[in-house]
Protein backbone atom coordinates (compact mmCIF):
# COMPACT_ATOMS: atom_id res chain seq x y z
CA UNK A 1 0.00 0.00 0.00
CA UNK A 2 1.54 3.45 -1.15
CA UNK A 3 0.22 6.49 0.54
CA UNK A 4 0.27 9.09 -1.94
CA UNK A 5 0.00 12.19 1.02
CA UNK A 6 3.41 11.90 2.52
CA UNK A 7 5.36 11.95 -1.25
CA UNK A 8 7.42 15.25 -1.50
CA UNK A 9 7.28 16.58 -5.01
CA UNK A 10 10.93 18.33 -4.48
CA UNK A 11 12.28 15.61 -2.93
CA UNK A 12 14.00 12.59 -4.32
CA UNK A 13 11.85 9.48 -5.28
CA UNK A 14 10.67 7.89 -2.18
CA UNK A 15 10.96 4.11 -3.69
CA UNK A 16 14.74 4.70 -4.11
CA UNK A 17 16.90 3.28 -1.60
CA UNK A 18 20.30 3.78 0.39
CA UNK A 19 22.72 1.42 2.13
CA UNK A 20 22.97 2.42 5.83
CA UNK A 21 26.68 2.51 5.90
CA UNK A 22 28.07 4.25 2.60
CA UNK A 23 25.53 5.13 0.29
CA UNK A 24 25.03 9.03 0.25
CA UNK A 25 21.63 9.64 -1.26
CA UNK A 26 18.68 11.38 1.29
CA UNK A 27 15.64 9.29 -0.30
CA UNK A 28 12.59 8.13 2.06
CA UNK A 29 13.09 4.59 1.35
CA UNK A 30 16.41 5.02 2.65
CA UNK A 31 15.65 6.58 5.81
CA UNK A 32 13.13 4.00 6.64
CA UNK A 33 15.42 1.41 5.65
CA UNK A 34 18.22 3.34 7.92
CA UNK A 35 15.68 3.47 10.90
CA UNK A 36 14.78 -0.12 10.64
CA UNK A 37 18.39 -1.48 11.09
CA UNK A 38 18.78 0.82 13.47
CA UNK A 39 16.04 -0.21 15.92
CA UNK A 40 17.18 -3.68 15.35
CA UNK A 41 20.72 -3.04 17.07
CA UNK A 42 19.01 -0.42 19.23
CA UNK A 43 17.11 -3.18 20.47
CA UNK A 44 20.06 -6.04 20.95
CA UNK A 45 21.81 -2.63 22.65
CA UNK A 46 18.47 -2.52 25.20
CA UNK A 47 18.49 -5.64 25.69
CA UNK A 48 21.95 -5.94 27.08
CA UNK A 49 20.84 -2.75 29.50
CA UNK A 50 18.41 -4.88 30.41
CA UNK A 51 19.90 -7.54 31.15
CA UNK A 52 22.11 -5.06 33.47
CA UNK A 53 19.20 -3.73 35.50
CA UNK A 54 18.02 -7.27 36.29
CA UNK A 55 21.60 -8.44 37.23
CA UNK A 56 21.78 -4.62 39.59
CA UNK A 57 18.03 -5.23 40.75
CA UNK A 58 18.62 -8.87 42.02
CA UNK A 59 22.03 -7.97 43.76
CA UNK A 60 21.29 -4.35 45.37
CA UNK A 61 17.74 -4.48 45.01
CA UNK A 62 16.12 -0.96 46.00
CA UNK A 63 18.30 0.65 49.25
CA UNK A 64 21.07 3.13 50.28
CA UNK A 65 23.74 0.98 48.22
CA UNK A 66 21.94 1.16 44.68
CA UNK A 67 21.12 4.80 45.39
CA UNK A 68 24.69 5.81 46.08
CA UNK A 69 25.67 4.25 42.84
CA UNK A 70 22.91 6.02 40.74
CA UNK A 71 23.77 9.24 42.45
CA UNK A 72 27.04 8.95 41.43
CA UNK A 73 26.41 8.07 37.85
CA UNK A 74 24.62 11.08 37.22
CA UNK A 75 28.13 12.77 37.25
CA UNK A 76 30.07 10.57 34.52
CA UNK A 77 26.54 10.08 32.86
CA UNK A 78 26.26 13.72 32.05
CA UNK A 79 29.70 13.03 29.91
CA UNK A 80 29.00 9.78 28.45
CA UNK A 81 25.28 9.95 27.61
CA UNK A 82 23.86 13.12 27.56
CA UNK A 83 27.22 15.06 26.25
CA UNK A 84 28.96 12.24 24.75
CA UNK A 85 26.22 10.17 23.08
CA UNK A 86 24.41 10.44 20.28
CA UNK A 87 22.50 12.83 20.03
CA UNK A 88 24.88 14.47 22.34
CA UNK A 89 26.14 18.50 21.67
CA UNK A 90 29.53 16.49 20.88
CA UNK A 91 27.22 14.19 18.23
CA UNK A 92 25.37 17.02 16.86
CA UNK A 93 28.45 19.69 16.36
CA UNK A 94 30.12 17.22 14.78
CA UNK A 95 27.79 15.89 12.23
CA UNK A 96 26.38 19.22 11.75
CA UNK A 97 29.72 21.12 10.48
CA UNK A 98 31.53 18.05 9.00
CA UNK A 99 28.46 16.97 7.05
CA UNK A 100 29.05 20.23 5.20
CA UNK A 101 32.47 19.17 4.41
CA UNK A 102 32.82 15.76 3.33
CA UNK A 103 31.53 15.36 0.25
CA UNK A 104 33.12 12.24 -0.85
CA UNK A 105 32.76 9.22 1.64
CA UNK A 106 34.31 6.88 -0.40
CA UNK A 107 37.52 8.51 0.21
CA UNK A 108 40.28 9.17 2.68
CA UNK A 109 39.29 12.96 4.33
CA UNK A 110 41.44 15.80 2.87
CA UNK A 111 43.74 17.53 5.47
CA UNK A 112 41.85 20.05 6.33
CA UNK A 113 39.01 17.93 7.75
CA UNK A 114 41.49 15.44 9.19
CA UNK A 115 43.18 18.95 10.93
CA UNK A 116 39.84 20.14 12.29
CA UNK A 117 38.82 16.37 13.78
CA UNK A 118 42.61 16.78 15.74
CA UNK A 119 41.59 19.94 16.75
CA UNK A 120 38.46 19.04 18.47
CA UNK A 121 39.86 15.74 19.71
CA UNK A 122 42.78 18.05 21.20
CA UNK A 123 40.23 20.34 23.07
CA UNK A 124 37.48 17.51 23.97
CA UNK A 125 40.38 15.39 25.75
CA UNK A 126 42.22 18.58 27.48
CA UNK A 127 38.83 20.40 28.45
CA UNK A 128 37.26 17.13 30.11
CA UNK A 129 40.63 15.25 31.64
CA UNK A 130 40.47 18.17 33.92
CA UNK A 131 36.95 17.63 34.87
CA UNK A 132 38.13 13.78 35.48
CA UNK A 133 40.36 14.71 37.92
CA UNK A 134 38.47 17.03 39.78
CA UNK A 135 35.83 13.82 40.47
CA UNK A 136 38.64 12.44 41.44
CA UNK A 137 40.42 14.36 44.03
CA UNK A 138 36.71 15.85 44.79
CA UNK A 139 34.32 13.52 44.75
CA UNK A 140 32.79 14.30 48.63
CA UNK A 141 32.61 17.80 48.14
CA UNK A 142 30.94 17.16 44.30
CA UNK A 143 28.15 14.71 45.80
CA UNK A 144 27.49 16.91 48.82
CA UNK A 145 26.42 19.60 46.66
CA UNK A 146 23.92 17.06 45.25
CA UNK A 147 22.55 14.43 48.44
CA UNK A 148 20.54 17.25 50.34
CA UNK A 149 19.22 15.26 53.01
CA UNK A 150 20.80 12.22 52.54
CA UNK A 151 22.97 9.93 55.36
CA UNK A 152 26.43 10.39 55.99
CA UNK A 153 26.57 5.99 54.92
CA UNK A 154 24.69 7.55 51.74
CA UNK A 155 27.56 9.91 51.09
CA UNK A 156 30.72 8.31 51.90
CA UNK A 157 29.46 5.53 49.26
CA UNK A 158 28.34 7.77 46.57
CA UNK A 159 31.56 9.55 46.54
CA UNK A 160 33.69 6.94 46.08
CA UNK A 161 31.67 4.94 43.63
CA UNK A 162 32.27 8.54 41.89
CA UNK A 163 35.81 8.01 42.49
CA UNK A 164 35.91 4.58 40.92
CA UNK A 165 33.69 6.13 38.07
CA UNK A 166 36.14 9.91 37.41
CA UNK A 167 38.01 8.14 34.14
CA UNK A 168 34.40 7.52 32.36
CA UNK A 169 34.06 11.63 32.51
CA UNK A 170 36.97 11.68 30.19
CA UNK A 171 36.23 8.85 28.48
CA UNK A 172 32.59 9.85 27.51
CA UNK A 173 33.45 13.19 25.87
CA UNK A 174 35.74 11.65 22.86
CA UNK A 175 33.09 9.20 21.91
CA UNK A 176 30.80 11.82 20.99
CA UNK A 177 33.44 13.21 18.68
CA UNK A 178 33.78 9.72 17.83
CA UNK A 179 29.67 9.03 17.23
CA UNK A 180 29.22 12.53 15.00
CA UNK A 181 32.25 11.28 13.08
CA UNK A 182 31.01 7.93 12.27
CA UNK A 183 27.15 8.92 11.99
CA UNK A 184 28.36 11.33 9.44
CA UNK A 185 29.65 8.69 7.66
CA UNK A 186 26.30 6.94 7.79
CA UNK A 187 27.95 3.79 9.86
CA UNK A 188 25.39 3.83 12.05
CA UNK A 189 26.20 0.37 13.20
CA UNK A 190 28.58 1.31 16.02
CA UNK A 191 27.92 4.01 17.97
CA UNK A 192 24.20 2.34 18.14
CA UNK A 193 25.31 -0.87 19.56
CA UNK A 194 28.76 0.26 21.50
CA UNK A 195 26.37 1.36 24.61
CA UNK A 196 26.03 -2.29 25.35
CA UNK A 197 29.54 -2.77 26.40
CA UNK A 198 28.78 -0.66 29.22
CA UNK A 199 26.16 -2.98 30.34
CA UNK A 200 28.05 -5.93 29.43
CA UNK A 201 30.53 -4.50 31.54
CA UNK A 202 28.63 -4.55 34.21
CA UNK A 203 27.12 -7.81 34.07
CA UNK A 204 30.25 -9.43 34.05
CA UNK A 205 31.64 -7.84 36.74
CA UNK A 206 29.07 -8.74 38.51
CA UNK A 207 28.50 -12.42 37.80
CA UNK A 208 31.89 -13.16 38.30
CA UNK A 209 32.17 -11.56 41.50
CA UNK A 210 28.78 -12.18 42.94
CA UNK A 211 28.28 -8.53 43.82
CA UNK A 212 29.68 -6.86 46.91
CA UNK A 213 27.88 -5.07 50.06
CA UNK A 214 29.01 -1.45 49.42
CA UNK A 215 28.83 -1.27 45.35
CA UNK A 216 31.92 -0.45 44.68
CA UNK A 217 32.36 -3.96 42.25
CA UNK A 218 29.21 -1.84 40.23
CA UNK A 219 31.19 1.23 40.15
CA UNK A 220 34.43 -0.84 38.49
CA UNK A 221 31.89 -2.88 36.17
CA UNK A 222 30.51 0.59 34.90
CA UNK A 223 34.47 2.02 34.58
CA UNK A 224 35.48 -0.98 32.56
CA UNK A 225 32.19 -1.04 30.07
CA UNK A 226 32.62 2.40 29.18
CA UNK A 227 36.33 1.66 28.24
CA UNK A 228 35.31 -0.84 26.55
CA UNK A 229 32.24 1.00 24.59
CA UNK A 230 35.44 2.90 23.49
CA UNK A 231 37.62 0.74 22.15
CA UNK A 232 34.82 -0.70 19.88
CA UNK A 233 34.64 2.85 18.37
CA UNK A 234 38.18 3.35 17.82
CA UNK A 235 39.09 0.89 15.12
CA UNK A 236 36.44 2.43 12.81
CA UNK A 237 37.19 5.78 13.31
CA UNK A 238 41.28 4.96 12.38
CA UNK A 239 39.93 3.22 9.25
CA UNK A 240 38.46 5.83 7.66
CA UNK A 241 41.21 8.04 7.93
CA UNK A 242 41.22 10.13 11.42
CA UNK A 243 44.13 8.80 13.21
CA UNK A 244 44.83 11.08 16.30
CA UNK A 245 47.30 13.86 15.76
CA UNK A 246 47.47 16.52 18.54
CA UNK A 247 46.72 19.96 16.73
CA UNK A 248 46.10 23.24 18.91
CA UNK A 249 45.05 25.78 16.22
CA UNK A 250 41.69 26.46 18.78
CA UNK A 251 41.62 30.35 17.37
CA UNK A 252 42.98 29.75 13.47
CA UNK A 253 40.57 26.97 12.17
CA UNK A 254 37.29 28.89 11.56
CA UNK A 255 35.56 25.38 10.95
CA UNK A 256 36.56 24.80 14.25
CA UNK A 257 35.22 28.33 15.47
CA UNK A 258 31.86 27.19 14.19
CA UNK A 259 32.20 23.85 16.00
CA UNK A 260 32.06 26.00 18.89
CA UNK A 261 29.35 27.96 17.80
CA UNK A 262 27.21 24.87 18.05
CA UNK A 263 29.16 23.19 20.50
CA UNK A 264 28.52 25.52 23.74
CA UNK A 265 25.37 26.59 23.66
CA UNK A 266 24.65 22.75 22.98
CA UNK A 267 26.60 21.68 25.63
CA UNK A 268 25.04 24.21 27.91
CA UNK A 269 21.64 22.97 26.95
CA UNK A 270 22.28 19.82 27.80
CA UNK A 271 24.14 20.57 30.97
CA UNK A 272 21.13 22.57 31.61
CA UNK A 273 18.78 19.72 31.15
CA UNK A 274 20.78 17.39 33.06
CA UNK A 275 20.46 20.36 36.02
CA UNK A 276 16.60 19.18 36.02
CA UNK A 277 18.46 15.58 36.61
CA UNK A 278 20.58 17.22 39.74
CA UNK A 279 17.28 19.37 41.23
CA UNK A 280 15.71 16.00 40.62
CA UNK A 281 18.43 14.10 43.21
CA UNK A 282 18.29 17.46 45.31
CA UNK A 283 14.74 16.71 46.31
CA UNK A 284 14.63 12.81 46.21
CA UNK A 285 17.30 12.38 48.65
CA UNK A 286 15.88 13.18 51.76
CA UNK A 287 12.74 10.60 50.54
CA UNK A 288 12.47 7.07 51.31
CA UNK A 289 15.41 5.31 50.92
CA UNK A 290 15.43 3.50 47.37
CA UNK A 291 13.18 5.90 46.09
CA UNK A 292 16.19 7.68 43.66
CA UNK A 293 16.84 3.92 42.41
CA UNK A 294 13.18 3.21 41.62
CA UNK A 295 12.87 6.34 39.49
CA UNK A 296 16.11 5.24 37.98
CA UNK A 297 14.79 1.79 36.58
CA UNK A 298 11.32 3.58 35.79
CA UNK A 299 13.25 5.91 33.72
CA UNK A 300 15.34 3.08 32.14
CA UNK A 301 11.89 0.82 31.62
CA UNK A 302 10.78 4.25 29.84
CA UNK A 303 13.47 4.95 27.86
CA UNK A 304 13.66 0.96 26.16
CA UNK A 305 11.07 1.07 23.44
CA UNK A 306 11.30 5.05 23.69
CA UNK A 307 14.84 5.84 23.70
CA UNK A 308 15.01 3.01 20.71
CA UNK A 309 12.16 4.66 18.65
CA UNK A 310 13.80 8.19 19.15
CA UNK A 311 17.26 7.34 17.89
CA UNK A 312 16.14 4.67 15.13
CA UNK A 313 13.97 7.72 13.35
CA UNK A 314 16.37 10.51 14.07
CA UNK A 315 19.94 9.14 13.81
CA UNK A 316 19.61 9.05 10.09
CA UNK A 317 17.02 12.10 9.74
CA UNK A 318 19.57 14.49 11.80
CA UNK A 319 22.23 14.45 8.67
CA UNK A 320 19.54 14.63 6.78
CA UNK A 321 18.17 17.85 7.61
CA UNK A 322 21.93 19.18 8.06
CA UNK A 323 21.63 18.64 4.51
CA UNK A 324 18.71 19.72 3.23
CA UNK A 325 19.01 23.05 5.36
CA UNK A 326 22.71 23.76 3.84
CA UNK A 327 20.59 23.34 -0.07
CA UNK A 328 17.86 25.71 1.50
CA UNK A 329 15.39 23.11 0.20
CA UNK A 330 12.48 24.35 2.43
CA UNK A 331 9.76 21.71 1.14
CA UNK A 332 12.37 19.14 1.81
CA UNK A 333 12.83 19.61 5.01
CA UNK A 334 9.23 20.19 5.74
CA UNK A 335 8.31 16.78 4.20
CA UNK A 336 11.29 15.05 6.57
CA UNK A 337 9.83 16.70 9.65
CA UNK A 338 6.13 15.85 9.46
CA UNK A 339 7.04 12.48 8.35
CA UNK A 340 9.62 11.88 10.73
CA UNK A 341 7.76 13.44 13.95
CA UNK A 342 4.66 11.92 12.78
CA UNK A 343 6.07 8.57 12.63
CA UNK A 344 7.20 8.79 16.21
CA UNK A 345 3.56 9.98 17.45
CA UNK A 346 2.23 7.67 15.54
CA UNK A 347 4.22 4.16 17.13
CA UNK A 348 5.17 6.30 20.44
CA UNK A 349 1.18 6.60 21.24
CA UNK A 350 0.70 2.72 20.68
CA UNK A 351 3.56 2.10 23.13
CA UNK A 352 2.14 4.50 25.44
CA UNK A 353 -0.72 2.62 25.78
CA UNK A 354 0.78 -0.35 26.28
CA UNK A 355 3.08 0.51 29.07
CA UNK A 356 -0.48 1.99 30.90
CA UNK A 357 -1.74 -1.54 30.76
CA UNK A 358 1.18 -4.09 31.46
CA UNK A 359 3.64 -1.75 33.08
CA UNK A 360 3.66 -3.45 36.63
CA UNK A 361 3.42 -6.81 35.13
CA UNK A 362 6.37 -6.14 32.80
CA UNK A 363 8.49 -4.94 36.23
CA UNK A 364 7.56 -8.14 38.08
CA UNK A 365 8.58 -10.07 35.53
CA UNK A 366 11.67 -8.42 34.67
CA UNK A 367 12.87 -6.91 37.81
CA UNK A 368 11.46 -8.53 41.14
CA UNK A 369 13.38 -11.39 42.53
CA UNK A 370 16.34 -10.87 44.74
CA UNK A 371 16.83 -7.97 46.69
CA UNK A 372 14.24 -6.52 44.63
CA UNK A 373 10.74 -6.87 46.44
CA UNK A 374 6.85 -6.76 45.73
CA UNK A 375 6.59 -2.97 46.73
CA UNK A 376 9.66 -2.11 44.93
CA UNK A 377 7.70 -3.17 41.72
CA UNK A 378 4.53 -1.37 42.65
CA UNK A 379 6.89 1.53 43.48
CA UNK A 380 8.31 1.70 39.81
CA UNK A 381 5.27 0.96 38.24
CA UNK A 382 3.59 4.27 39.97
CA UNK A 383 6.22 6.47 38.82
CA UNK A 384 6.51 4.74 35.44
CA UNK A 385 2.66 5.31 34.98
CA UNK A 386 3.31 9.71 35.01
CA UNK A 387 6.80 9.65 33.13
CA UNK A 388 5.23 7.74 30.53
CA UNK A 389 3.06 10.53 29.84
CA UNK A 390 5.14 12.37 28.18
CA UNK A 391 5.70 10.46 25.61
CA UNK A 392 4.11 12.51 22.86
CA UNK A 393 6.06 15.68 24.24
CA UNK A 394 8.74 13.96 24.56
CA UNK A 395 9.52 13.20 21.03
CA UNK A 396 8.42 16.59 19.49
CA UNK A 397 10.78 17.88 21.79
CA UNK A 398 13.86 15.75 20.45
CA UNK A 399 12.93 16.60 17.14
CA UNK A 400 12.31 19.98 17.16
CA UNK A 401 15.88 20.62 18.64
CA UNK A 402 17.44 18.16 16.07
CA UNK A 403 15.54 20.68 13.27
CA UNK A 404 17.04 24.48 15.40
CA UNK A 405 20.62 23.01 15.56
CA UNK A 406 20.44 22.15 11.43
CA UNK A 407 19.57 25.82 11.64
CA UNK A 408 22.90 25.99 13.19
CA UNK A 409 20.47 27.54 16.20
CA UNK A 410 21.56 25.99 19.49
CA UNK A 411 20.73 29.07 21.35
CA UNK A 412 16.89 29.13 21.27
CA UNK A 413 16.46 25.27 22.73
CA UNK A 414 19.32 26.60 25.28
CA UNK A 415 17.43 29.32 26.54
CA UNK A 416 14.19 27.33 26.43
CA UNK A 417 16.06 24.57 28.61
CA UNK A 418 17.19 27.73 31.25
CA UNK A 419 13.25 27.86 31.96
CA UNK A 420 12.41 24.24 31.78
CA UNK A 421 15.27 24.17 35.06
CA UNK A 422 13.60 27.01 36.67
CA UNK A 423 9.68 25.53 36.06
CA UNK A 424 11.43 21.94 37.33
CA UNK A 425 12.25 23.76 40.76
CA UNK A 426 8.93 24.88 40.93
CA UNK A 427 6.58 22.31 40.33
CA UNK A 428 9.26 19.91 42.17
CA UNK A 429 8.27 21.90 45.35
CA UNK A 430 4.77 22.24 44.48
CA UNK A 431 4.64 18.38 43.88
CA UNK A 432 6.99 16.45 45.87
CA UNK A 433 5.95 16.96 49.59
CA UNK A 434 2.49 15.44 48.85
CA UNK A 435 3.56 12.72 46.11
CA UNK A 436 6.61 12.07 47.00
CA UNK A 437 8.97 10.50 44.33
CA UNK A 438 5.76 10.56 42.36
CA UNK A 439 5.78 13.96 42.32
CA UNK A 440 9.36 14.32 40.54
CA UNK A 441 7.85 11.83 37.43
CA UNK A 442 4.87 14.03 37.53
CA UNK A 443 7.00 17.48 37.22
CA UNK A 444 9.03 15.83 34.81
CA UNK A 445 6.16 15.62 32.41
CA UNK A 446 4.82 18.54 32.75
CA UNK A 447 8.21 20.48 32.31
CA UNK A 448 8.52 18.21 29.03
CA UNK A 449 5.63 19.33 27.75
CA UNK A 450 6.62 23.11 28.06
CA UNK A 451 9.47 22.89 26.30
CA UNK A 452 7.79 20.81 23.14
CA UNK A 453 5.12 23.51 23.06
CA UNK A 454 7.80 26.63 23.50
CA UNK A 455 9.98 24.91 20.71
CA UNK A 456 6.98 24.00 18.68
CA UNK A 457 5.79 27.78 18.43
CA UNK A 458 9.15 29.16 18.12
CA UNK A 459 10.59 27.15 14.97
CA UNK A 460 7.79 28.44 13.59
CA UNK A 461 10.21 31.36 12.88
CA UNK A 462 12.82 29.49 10.88
CA UNK A 463 10.34 27.19 8.33
CA UNK A 464 6.62 26.44 8.34
CA UNK A 465 5.84 23.19 9.61
CA UNK A 466 2.27 22.69 8.73
CA UNK A 467 1.15 21.76 11.88
CA UNK A 468 -2.62 21.81 11.09
CA UNK A 469 -2.18 18.86 8.96
CA UNK A 470 0.27 17.26 11.77
CA UNK A 471 -2.86 17.81 14.42
CA UNK A 472 -5.22 16.27 12.66
CA UNK A 473 -3.40 13.03 12.68
CA UNK A 474 -2.57 13.66 16.25
CA UNK A 475 -5.67 13.52 16.90
CA UNK A 476 -6.83 10.12 14.78
CA UNK A 477 -4.00 8.85 16.62
CA UNK A 478 -5.25 9.58 19.95
CA UNK A 479 -8.58 8.10 19.09
CA UNK A 480 -7.44 4.61 18.22
CA UNK A 481 -4.42 4.76 21.34
CA UNK A 482 -7.99 5.26 23.37
CA UNK A 483 -9.35 2.30 21.41
CA UNK A 484 -6.25 0.60 21.64
CA UNK A 485 -5.74 0.74 25.79
CA UNK A 486 -9.31 0.07 26.27
CA UNK A 487 -9.15 -3.53 23.93
CA UNK A 488 -6.04 -4.21 26.69
CA UNK A 489 -6.78 -3.28 29.89
CA UNK A 490 -9.80 -5.54 29.29
CA UNK A 491 -7.87 -7.99 27.94
CA UNK A 492 -6.25 -7.92 30.86
CA UNK A 493 -8.65 -8.39 33.34
CA UNK A 494 -10.14 -11.50 31.52
CA UNK A 495 -6.56 -13.25 31.98
CA UNK A 496 -6.43 -12.44 35.44
CA UNK A 497 -9.31 -13.91 35.62
CA UNK A 498 -8.66 -17.60 34.52
CA UNK A 499 -4.51 -17.61 35.03
CA UNK A 500 -2.77 -17.16 38.42
CA UNK A 501 0.58 -15.42 38.18
CA UNK A 502 3.70 -17.69 37.23
CA UNK A 503 6.66 -16.49 35.02
CA UNK A 504 5.63 -18.49 31.79
CA UNK A 505 2.14 -16.88 32.19
CA UNK A 506 3.36 -13.53 32.92
CA UNK A 507 4.69 -13.62 29.10
CA UNK A 508 2.17 -15.11 27.76
CA UNK A 509 -0.21 -12.34 29.14
CA UNK A 510 2.50 -9.15 27.95
CA UNK A 511 2.72 -10.95 24.66
CA UNK A 512 -0.84 -11.55 24.12
CA UNK A 513 -2.26 -8.09 25.06
CA UNK A 514 0.45 -6.61 22.65
CA UNK A 515 -0.68 -8.05 20.03
CA UNK A 516 -4.61 -7.34 20.58
CA UNK A 517 -3.65 -3.96 21.44
CA UNK A 518 -1.29 -4.12 18.34
CA UNK A 519 -4.64 -4.87 16.47
CA UNK A 520 -6.98 -2.79 17.87
CA UNK A 521 -4.35 0.00 17.12
CA UNK A 522 -3.72 -0.88 13.61
CA UNK A 523 -7.58 -1.14 12.63
CA UNK A 524 -8.74 1.67 14.14
CA UNK A 525 -5.16 3.58 12.61
CA UNK A 526 -6.86 2.50 9.02
CA UNK A 527 -9.84 3.02 9.57
CA UNK A 528 -9.50 6.69 10.34
CA UNK A 529 -6.80 7.12 7.80
CA UNK A 530 -4.39 7.87 9.68
CA UNK A 531 -1.51 8.70 6.65
CA UNK A 532 1.37 7.00 8.79
CA UNK A 533 0.19 3.94 8.64
CA UNK A 534 0.62 2.61 4.93
CA UNK A 535 4.31 3.86 4.89
CA UNK A 536 5.28 1.60 8.00
CA UNK A 537 3.41 -1.09 6.61
CA UNK A 538 5.04 -0.77 3.22
CA UNK A 539 8.79 -0.02 4.45
CA UNK A 540 8.24 -3.31 6.69
CA UNK A 541 7.30 -5.71 3.84
CA UNK A 542 10.52 -4.14 2.28
CA UNK A 543 12.69 -3.80 5.03
CA UNK A 544 14.31 -6.86 3.32
CA UNK A 545 15.09 -6.08 -0.03
CA UNK A 546 18.05 -4.42 -1.94
CA UNK A 547 16.45 -2.16 -3.75
CA UNK A 548 18.17 -0.60 -7.09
Amino acid sequence: MKNKNLECPKCPDANSSTNIETDGKETGAGLFKAAWWIAVIILLSKVAGFLRDIVVANYYGAGVVSDAYFYAYQIPALVLVILGGVGGPFHSATVAVFSKLITDFKTKPKEEVKRLFNTFETFTMMLFAAAALLCFFFPEQIMRVIINEGSPELLKLAAYHLKIMSPIVFIGSVMGLYYGILVTYKKFLLPNISPSMLSLGIVAVLLVTKGDKTGYLLALGTTIGAILQLLVQMPAVLKLGYAFRPAFDFFKNKNFNEILELLFPAFLSSTIGQLGVYVDMFFSSGLKEGSWTAYGFANRIFQFPVGMLLTAILVPLFPLFSRLVAKKDEEGVRHYFQKGVGTLIFVGTYLMTVIFVVRTDAIRLALQRGAFDSEATLVVSEILFYITLSIIPYVFRDSATRLFYSFNDSKTPFLIAIGCIVLKFLLNIILVKPFGINGIALSTTLVTLFNATTLGILLRKKIRIGYTRLLKNVYKILISGAAAFLAGYAASGIFDRFFEWNFMAGVVKLVLIGLVMLAVYGVCAWFTKIEYLGDLIERIKNRGKVEA
